[in-house]
């Protein structure tokens, strides 16, 4: 058929919008969007019905398509380009990964109290800079501030909206126009492209570095001391580790050093923790002995170790703080009603002593193989209840999970990971399918040619949910 008649059957946007496809679609993503679609869906045939030379490259029976079937090739299209948009919202997955800390999936999840403090207390009229007892302006994060202040032993506190943001911000305070001194072991790529040189140079403040990429000396710091060192810089690798022939002070004998020049000392420390995790195998740095160390101002995430929402912490001496919190650039970075509210309720639980209870990213680190194991053996044993045997293969396997969000990069907690195999899909199949076919969506990884499930970052009340996922293969 010549391009010109397929021209003539390719359907209008009118048309295409009247199908009943179309109609349910509109309902999901209003008409003016869908309309816009429908125009590019169009668009894309008719340049390809004009770029045809022959027959076999269009679709329809006989190399002759119909104005029915062009109609239900661009229906698809559209239904297909109606899902991307969708694909790129934010929606709940489940996260099977075993990796705690996904930084693609969200980080760590919210307790119950902080989601609550986010729906019931922040997500309308709040008291977010409203004092009640006097009916004059509060401090926005006033109690956030107070706990970090509280379980961190510094003097005072300030939240903004991520670790760059606490980092470019202190930088940008203390040391602009001036000297920062960090060890050439710690110009850090923590990810994303955000490199410690390149928020320093943004900063206003000149780097000088000292020591070598494995070992740096007390002696390297002093005698790079100039009048115009503003500041001296250390920087927690928080998701790589250098071994073997290393060397660097002490943040104790750092700090002797700088207050003998009446400098201060400001540490990253990453991802940081409210507690000890050694048990844990993490040798991230407490924040407490950070301040008990002497470090002057220390800044840390708060949706990482502390397993909180997003947010950039920082705590230290009280006039170091509050020099920030003048800064104007800390209006441009100040954490919203919502990151507050969930950083509050969950500051709220490490300060009673719940940590390992309430807040769901410190109970999946601690939670040994055998709590792991069990909740497997339980959850293959519903499945193969539900599930035809002859269709699924389920094991239990040994493995290991992560930490992530650049925490903790050579820990690994044992695990036990339950193994899919499915008679008539092969695992790269099921992995997609869970991915984009489950509601809500299952990540998943697939390891030695199967898919595996790790239910360390699963929540039990969604183990329904991965077996609904499972369950939408059974029929293929």
């Amino acid at each position: 058929m010549p391009a010109t008649q397929l021209l003539r059957a390719l359907p209008s946007i009118d048309a295409l919008l009247r199908t009943r496809e179309a109609r349910a679609l509109a309902e999901r993503t209003g008409l003016p969007r869908l309309t816009a679609l429908a125009r590019i869906v169009t668009d894309e045939l008719r340049e390809e019905l004009q770029q045809a030379r022959d027959t076999t490259t269009t679709p329809g029976a006989n190399g002759k398509p119909s104005r029915a079937e062009l109609l239900a090739e661009a229906v698809g299209r559209l239904e297909r380009a109606v899902a991307r948009v969708g694909a790129n919202d934010v929606r709940r997955v489940v996260n099977a990964t075993g990796v705690i800390l996904h930084t693609n999936l969200g980080r760590a999840p919210l307790s119950e109290a902080a989601r609550r403090a986010v729906a019931e207390e922040a997500a309308g009229y709040c008291t977010l800079e409203y004092d009640v007892e006097t009916g004059a302006r509060g401090r926005r994060g006033g109690r956030a501030e107070d706990l970090l202040a509280e379980l961190t032993g510094a003097e005072a506190a300030l939240v903004v909206n991520n670790c760059a943001a606490a980092a470019l911000l202190v930088l940008s305070t203390l040391a602009r126009d001036g000297e920062t001194i960090v060890s050439r072991g710690e110009l850090v790529e923590i990810g994303g492209d955000f490199r410690v040189p390149d928020v320093m140079a943004e900063s206003g403040t000149r780097m000088v570095e000292v020591g070598t990429t494995n070992r740096t000396k007390l002696a390297d710091y002093e005698r790079a001391i100039t009048p115009e060192t503003r500041l001296i810089l250390r920087v927690h690798p928080s998701n790589y580790r250098i071994v073997g022939f290393t060397a660097a002070p002490a943040l104790a004998e750092l700090c002797a050093l700088a207050h003998a020049r009446d400098l201060p000392v400001y540490e990253d420390a990453g991802s940081g923790a409210l507690l000890d995790l050694g048990a844990y195998n993490l040798d991230e740095p407490v924040i407490r002995e950070s301040v008990r160390q002497g470090a002057d101002i220390v800044t840390f995430s708060g949706d990482k170790l502390l397993g909180a929402t997003q947010a950039g912490l920082v705590v230290g001496r009280r006039a170091l703080v509050e020099r920030c919190r003048r800064n104007p650039l800390y209006r441009a970075l100040r954490a919203d009603k919502l990151a507050l509210a969930a950083l509050a309720a969950t500051l709220d639980a490490h300060a009673r002593g719940a940590t390992f209870t309430e807040v769901p990213a410190l109970r999946m680190l601690a939670a040994t193989r055998d709590d792991i194991e069990k909740r497997a053996r339980a959850f293959v044993r519903r499945a193969r209840a539900r599930l035809d045997a002859d269709t699924f293969g389920f094991e239990i396997i040994a493995g290991q999970s992560a930490v992530g969000g650049g925490s903790a990069p050579t820990t690994h907690p044992p695990t036990a990971l339950i193994a899919v195999t499915h008679k008539h899909a092969s695992a790269t199949a099921l992995e997609a399918g869970l991915r984009q076919r489950a509601r809500p969506p299952v990540i998943a990884r697939i390891l030695d040619g199967r898919v595996v499930l790790d239910l360390r970052t699963v929540a039990a009340g969604e183990e329904p949910e991965l077996l609904d996922a499972l369950s939408a293969f059974s029929d293929d």
